[in-house]
């Protein structure tokens, strides 16, 4: 009888263990840079909807000859006050508000300190000031 030797396929638990070690440290190296660009792109998008808000407002000027008030806010951009009279919106996609990207509402003063008007998000910790992910994003800068 011819009698042949076969190994087993497939893999070891030694093999399996090696693997997950190797995916382990990559992932230790490799998550905290991750998380760092994570805080970057939020800010970044905070200002691109900042500046999308800024123009529809700059729309709603336009049509009526002034910017909502304070009271109206930027509900004007998507629901028609009582006292327009050439509102032609909505002025945003979605016909919604968007929050910021640390899901808070947007800030908005008319008239504004800094320009026409103010637009600005406290970013993650929803405080004034701060640094990284924490810092204020606003249209005036």
């Amino acid at each position: 009888m011819n009698h042949t030797n076969r190994r087993a396929k497939g893999f070891t638990l030694l093999e399996l263990l090696v693997v997950l070690a190797i995916i382990a440290l990559l992932a230790g190296i490799v998550g905290p840079q991750v998380m760092k660009h994570l805080g970057a792109s939020k800010t970044k998008a905070a200002k691109v909807q900042i500046e999308d808000l800024a123009a529809s407002l700059d729309m709603y000027k336009l049509d009526e000859g002034r910017y909502p008030t304070q009271q109206q806010g930027l509900n004007a951009l998507i629901e028609k006050p009582s006292d327009a009279k050439r509102w032609n919106g909505p002025y945003l996609r979605k016909d919604k508000v968007p929050l910021d990207p640390w899901l808070q509402e947007y800030h908005y003063v008319y008239p504004g300190q800094h320009g026409k008007f103010d637009l600005f998000s406290y970013g993650a910790d929803e405080k004034e000031g701060g640094e990284g992910e924490d810092q204020d994003v606003n249209s005036w800068d």
